[in-house]
Protein backbone atom coordinates (compact mmCIF):
# COMPACT_ATOMS: atom_id res chain seq x y z
CA UNK A 1 0.00 0.00 0.00
CA UNK A 2 1.05 3.65 -0.30
CA UNK A 3 3.84 4.70 2.07
CA UNK A 4 2.38 7.34 4.41
CA UNK A 5 5.39 7.41 6.72
CA UNK A 6 8.94 6.10 6.56
CA UNK A 7 8.90 5.17 10.26
CA UNK A 8 9.84 1.49 10.52
CA UNK A 9 10.09 1.06 6.76
CA UNK A 10 13.01 -0.78 5.16
CA UNK A 11 14.61 1.66 2.71
CA UNK A 12 17.39 1.17 0.16
CA UNK A 13 19.44 4.20 -0.92
CA UNK A 14 22.06 3.90 -3.65
CA UNK A 15 24.76 6.54 -4.03
CA UNK A 16 24.73 6.99 -0.25
CA UNK A 17 28.39 8.02 0.15
CA UNK A 18 27.88 11.70 -0.64
CA UNK A 19 25.64 14.41 -2.06
CA UNK A 20 21.95 13.67 -2.52
CA UNK A 21 22.36 10.03 -1.52
CA UNK A 22 23.95 10.82 1.83
CA UNK A 23 21.46 13.61 2.57
CA UNK A 24 18.56 11.30 1.71
CA UNK A 25 19.91 8.51 3.92
CA UNK A 26 20.27 10.90 6.87
CA UNK A 27 16.82 12.41 6.32
CA UNK A 28 15.17 8.99 6.01
CA UNK A 29 16.91 7.79 9.17
CA UNK A 30 15.63 10.86 11.01
CA UNK A 31 12.11 9.81 10.02
CA UNK A 32 12.60 6.35 11.51
CA UNK A 33 13.54 4.36 8.40
CA UNK A 34 15.65 1.20 8.61
CA UNK A 35 18.40 1.77 6.05
CA UNK A 36 20.14 -0.41 3.48
CA UNK A 37 22.91 1.55 1.79
CA UNK A 38 25.35 1.21 -1.08
CA UNK A 39 27.83 3.26 -3.07
CA UNK A 40 30.94 2.60 -5.14
CA UNK A 41 32.92 4.78 -2.69
CA UNK A 42 33.70 2.53 0.28
CA UNK A 43 35.21 5.27 2.46
CA UNK A 44 32.35 7.71 1.87
CA UNK A 45 29.80 4.97 2.48
CA UNK A 46 31.39 4.12 5.82
CA UNK A 47 31.26 7.80 6.77
CA UNK A 48 27.54 7.92 5.97
CA UNK A 49 26.89 4.79 8.02
CA UNK A 50 28.75 6.36 10.93
CA UNK A 51 26.85 9.66 10.55
CA UNK A 52 23.52 7.83 10.62
CA UNK A 53 24.61 5.98 13.75
CA UNK A 54 25.67 9.17 15.50
CA UNK A 55 22.26 10.66 14.74
CA UNK A 56 20.53 7.66 16.32
CA UNK A 57 19.47 6.05 13.05
CA UNK A 58 19.71 2.44 11.92
CA UNK A 59 21.72 1.02 9.03
CA UNK A 60 20.96 -2.69 8.91
CA UNK A 61 23.12 -3.48 5.88
CA UNK A 62 25.65 -1.66 3.70
CA UNK A 63 28.06 -2.72 1.00
CA UNK A 64 30.31 -0.87 -1.43
CA UNK A 65 30.11 -1.91 -5.10
CA UNK A 66 29.36 -0.59 -8.59
CA UNK A 67 25.65 -0.75 -9.45
CA UNK A 68 26.54 -1.13 -13.14
CA UNK A 69 27.76 -4.64 -12.17
CA UNK A 70 24.63 -6.81 -12.35
CA UNK A 71 26.24 -9.71 -10.49
CA UNK A 72 27.24 -7.41 -7.64
CA UNK A 73 23.69 -6.02 -7.41
CA UNK A 74 22.34 -9.58 -7.41
CA UNK A 75 24.66 -10.66 -4.58
CA UNK A 76 23.73 -7.55 -2.59
CA UNK A 77 20.01 -8.15 -3.06
CA UNK A 78 20.28 -11.86 -2.22
CA UNK A 79 22.13 -11.08 1.03
CA UNK A 80 19.49 -8.53 2.06
CA UNK A 81 16.50 -10.67 1.17
CA UNK A 82 17.93 -13.70 2.95
CA UNK A 83 18.41 -11.78 6.19
CA UNK A 84 15.67 -9.15 6.11
CA UNK A 85 13.08 -10.10 3.49
CA UNK A 86 11.71 -7.67 0.91
CA UNK A 87 12.13 -3.92 1.24
CA UNK A 88 9.48 -1.21 1.39
CA UNK A 89 11.21 1.66 -0.41
CA UNK A 90 13.87 1.54 -3.13
CA UNK A 91 15.67 4.78 -3.98
CA UNK A 92 17.91 4.91 -7.04
CA UNK A 93 20.05 7.97 -6.31
CA UNK A 94 23.52 6.95 -7.56
CA UNK A 95 24.70 8.63 -10.74
CA UNK A 96 27.63 10.16 -12.58
CA UNK A 97 27.94 12.94 -15.14
CA UNK A 98 30.01 13.94 -18.16
CA UNK A 99 29.25 16.76 -20.57
CA UNK A 100 30.45 17.67 -24.02
CA UNK A 101 29.53 18.17 -27.66
CA UNK A 102 29.28 15.15 -29.92
CA UNK A 103 32.65 15.76 -31.59
CA UNK A 104 34.37 15.81 -28.20
CA UNK A 105 32.55 13.05 -26.38
CA UNK A 106 34.30 9.69 -26.49
CA UNK A 107 32.69 6.27 -26.50
CA UNK A 108 33.63 5.82 -22.85
CA UNK A 109 31.52 8.86 -21.92
CA UNK A 110 28.39 7.53 -23.61
CA UNK A 111 28.89 4.04 -22.24
CA UNK A 112 29.57 5.08 -18.65
CA UNK A 113 26.50 7.33 -18.58
CA UNK A 114 24.23 4.52 -19.74
CA UNK A 115 25.93 1.82 -17.63
CA UNK A 116 25.72 3.72 -14.34
CA UNK A 117 22.77 6.10 -14.72
CA UNK A 118 20.37 3.84 -16.61
CA UNK A 119 21.45 0.21 -16.35
CA UNK A 120 22.43 0.67 -12.70
CA UNK A 121 18.89 1.63 -11.62
CA UNK A 122 17.48 -1.08 -13.90
CA UNK A 123 19.66 -3.67 -12.14
CA UNK A 124 18.34 -2.47 -8.78
CA UNK A 125 14.75 -2.51 -10.05
CA UNK A 126 15.20 -6.04 -11.41
CA UNK A 127 16.46 -7.42 -8.12
CA UNK A 128 14.42 -5.48 -5.56
CA UNK A 129 11.01 -4.66 -7.06
CA UNK A 130 9.76 -8.20 -7.87
CA UNK A 131 10.23 -9.28 -4.21
CA UNK A 132 8.26 -6.17 -3.17
CA UNK A 133 5.47 -7.27 -5.50
CA UNK A 134 5.54 -10.81 -4.14
CA UNK A 135 5.37 -9.57 -0.55
CA UNK A 136 2.09 -7.79 -1.28
CA UNK A 137 2.73 -4.92 1.13
CA UNK A 138 2.95 -2.20 -1.51
CA UNK A 139 5.86 0.22 -1.29
CA UNK A 140 7.59 2.92 -3.27
CA UNK A 141 10.23 3.25 -5.98
CA UNK A 142 12.25 6.45 -6.41
CA UNK A 143 14.35 7.13 -9.51
CA UNK A 144 16.51 10.26 -9.53
CA UNK A 145 16.65 11.57 -13.08
CA UNK A 146 17.53 15.20 -13.80
CA UNK A 147 16.37 18.39 -15.45
CA UNK A 148 18.45 16.92 -18.30
CA UNK A 149 15.85 14.16 -18.46
CA UNK A 150 13.20 16.76 -19.28
CA UNK A 151 14.95 19.52 -21.23
CA UNK A 152 17.51 19.72 -24.05
CA UNK A 153 20.34 21.25 -22.03
CA UNK A 154 23.56 22.20 -23.88
CA UNK A 155 26.41 19.66 -23.81
CA UNK A 156 24.21 17.03 -22.12
CA UNK A 157 23.64 14.54 -24.96
CA UNK A 158 25.33 11.56 -23.25
CA UNK A 159 23.98 12.44 -19.82
CA UNK A 160 20.49 13.03 -21.21
CA UNK A 161 20.58 9.67 -22.99
CA UNK A 162 20.68 8.02 -19.58
CA UNK A 163 18.35 10.41 -17.75
CA UNK A 164 15.66 10.47 -20.45
CA UNK A 165 15.86 6.68 -20.42
CA UNK A 166 15.32 6.54 -16.67
CA UNK A 167 12.39 8.90 -17.06
CA UNK A 168 10.85 6.52 -19.60
CA UNK A 169 11.30 3.52 -17.31
CA UNK A 170 9.69 5.47 -14.48
CA UNK A 171 6.69 6.61 -16.52
CA UNK A 172 5.87 3.04 -17.54
CA UNK A 173 6.41 1.62 -14.05
CA UNK A 174 4.21 4.34 -12.59
CA UNK A 175 1.22 2.66 -14.21
CA UNK A 176 2.50 -0.90 -14.14
CA UNK A 177 3.16 -0.96 -10.38
CA UNK A 178 0.00 0.85 -9.29
CA UNK A 179 -1.94 -2.42 -9.25
CA UNK A 180 0.54 -3.72 -6.70
CA UNK A 181 0.21 -0.67 -4.46
CA UNK A 182 3.75 0.46 -5.29
CA UNK A 183 4.13 4.17 -5.96
CA UNK A 184 6.79 5.61 -8.27
CA UNK A 185 8.53 8.98 -8.00
CA UNK A 186 10.68 10.55 -10.71
CA UNK A 187 12.99 13.16 -9.20
CA UNK A 188 14.19 15.87 -11.60
CA UNK A 189 16.75 18.10 -9.86
CA UNK A 190 18.25 21.14 -11.53
CA UNK A 191 21.44 22.50 -10.01
CA UNK A 192 22.48 20.84 -6.77
CA UNK A 193 25.53 21.78 -4.69
CA UNK A 194 27.31 18.43 -4.59
CA UNK A 195 30.98 17.45 -5.12
CA UNK A 196 29.96 16.52 -8.68
CA UNK A 197 29.81 20.22 -9.62
CA UNK A 198 33.55 20.64 -9.21
CA UNK A 199 34.57 17.30 -10.70
CA UNK A 200 32.22 16.72 -13.64
CA UNK A 201 34.22 16.02 -16.79
CA UNK A 202 33.54 18.36 -19.70
CA UNK A 203 34.98 16.76 -22.83
CA UNK A 204 37.14 19.10 -24.88
CA UNK A 205 37.04 21.90 -22.30
CA UNK A 206 39.69 23.12 -19.87
CA UNK A 207 38.05 23.30 -16.43
CA UNK A 208 40.54 26.02 -15.40
CA UNK A 209 39.39 28.34 -18.19
CA UNK A 210 38.13 31.54 -16.45
CA UNK A 211 34.93 31.40 -18.48
CA UNK A 212 34.23 27.87 -17.25
CA UNK A 213 35.06 28.88 -13.67
CA UNK A 214 32.62 31.78 -13.98
CA UNK A 215 29.94 29.52 -15.44
CA UNK A 216 30.44 27.02 -12.61
CA UNK A 217 30.19 29.80 -10.03
CA UNK A 218 26.91 31.02 -11.53
CA UNK A 219 25.62 27.45 -11.48
CA UNK A 220 26.48 27.00 -7.80
CA UNK A 221 24.73 30.24 -6.83
CA UNK A 222 21.46 28.95 -8.31
CA UNK A 223 21.90 25.42 -7.04
CA UNK A 224 19.97 23.99 -4.09
CA UNK A 225 21.46 21.94 -1.28
CA UNK A 226 21.40 18.12 -1.19
CA UNK A 227 19.34 18.42 1.98
CA UNK A 228 16.67 20.35 0.08
CA UNK A 229 16.56 17.61 -2.55
CA UNK A 230 16.35 14.92 0.14
CA UNK A 231 13.37 16.63 1.75
CA UNK A 232 11.62 16.83 -1.63
CA UNK A 233 12.27 13.13 -2.25
CA UNK A 234 10.84 12.01 1.08
CA UNK A 235 7.85 14.31 0.72
CA UNK A 236 7.29 12.84 -2.73
CA UNK A 237 7.21 9.33 -1.24
CA UNK A 238 4.83 10.23 1.57
CA UNK A 239 2.48 12.11 -0.78
CA UNK A 240 2.81 9.48 -3.53
CA UNK A 241 3.88 12.18 -5.99
CA UNK A 242 5.16 11.06 -9.40
CA UNK A 243 7.05 14.13 -10.62
CA UNK A 244 9.26 15.50 -7.86
CA UNK A 245 10.73 18.93 -8.58
CA UNK A 246 13.44 20.39 -6.35
CA UNK A 247 13.32 23.96 -7.65
CA UNK A 248 10.76 26.19 -9.33
CA UNK A 249 12.91 26.95 -12.37
CA UNK A 250 12.79 23.33 -13.55
CA UNK A 251 9.04 23.07 -12.95
CA UNK A 252 8.54 26.24 -15.00
CA UNK A 253 11.00 25.17 -17.71
CA UNK A 254 9.26 21.83 -18.27
CA UNK A 255 5.82 23.46 -18.32
CA UNK A 256 7.07 26.10 -20.75
CA UNK A 257 8.69 23.50 -23.04
CA UNK A 258 5.41 21.59 -23.31
CA UNK A 259 3.09 24.58 -23.68
CA UNK A 260 5.22 26.90 -25.83
CA UNK A 261 7.41 24.71 -28.01
CA UNK A 262 8.61 27.30 -30.59
CA UNK A 263 10.03 29.83 -28.07
CA UNK A 264 11.47 26.98 -26.02
CA UNK A 265 13.29 25.66 -29.09
CA UNK A 266 14.54 29.17 -29.92
CA UNK A 267 15.97 29.68 -26.40
CA UNK A 268 17.53 26.21 -26.33
CA UNK A 269 19.27 26.89 -29.64
CA UNK A 270 20.56 30.25 -28.40
CA UNK A 271 21.81 28.62 -25.19
CA UNK A 272 23.56 25.95 -27.20
CA UNK A 273 25.17 28.55 -29.45
CA UNK A 274 26.42 30.49 -26.43
CA UNK A 275 27.92 27.38 -24.85
CA UNK A 276 29.59 26.45 -28.14
CA UNK A 277 31.51 29.74 -28.09
CA UNK A 278 33.42 28.38 -25.08
CA UNK A 279 34.92 25.73 -27.34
Amino acid sequence: MAIKTLDGKKCLVTGAASGIGRATALAAAARGAELFLTDVNEVGLAETVAAVGRAGGTVSFSRAFDISDFDAVTAFADAIHEQFGSLDVVMNVAGISAWGTVENLEHRHWKSMVDVNLMGPIHVIERFVPPMIAAGRGGHLVNVSSAAGLLALPWHAAYSASKFGLRGVSEVLRFDLKRHGIGVSLVVPGGVRTPLVGTVEIAGVDRSDPRIVKLTSRFEKRAVTPERVADCILEGIEKNRFMVYTSRDIRFGYWWARKFAPPYEFVMQKANDQFSKLL
